[in-house]
């Protein structure tokens, strides 16, 4: 004998797949998040070593070369760890860069 077919399992079974489908949306979201993280954290680094300054400091020379120049954080960061493998900063990034560490140093003679 075979069940009734029932209108819940249907509607249980939509509701369950938007569930999955909306966690493995957030899955990739917390994936690229954290790759994306350790970039920015690298770039970061390099800031720190190029004027030395506190990570406070090097964040915020990362987010005024990105907002100058318009390229998302991540691009700007990106680009900066590209140069540890000879690929060259791109002129607005590098121009943009060169006046924050500027900025930044004449900040700390004051």
């Amino acid at each position: 004998m075979t069940a009734a077919p029932s209108a819940v399992a249907p509607a249980g079974d939509a509701a369950l797949l938007a569930e999955v489908v909306e966690l493995r949306a957030e899955n990739r979201q917390l994936g690229q998040a954290l790759a994306t993280r350790a970039v920015i954290d690298q770039a970061r680094g390099m800031v720190m070593a190029l004027a030395p300054c506190s990570s406070e400091r090097a964040w915020e020379v990362l987010v005024g070369v990105s907002q100058h120049c318009n390229i998302k954080l991540r691009d700007v960061a990106a680009a900066l760890v590209a140069t540890t493998k000879d690929q060259s900063l791109p002129e607005p990034i590098q121009r943009e860069l060169r006046r924050a560490l500027r900025r930044l140093h004449l900040a700390d003679r004051r």
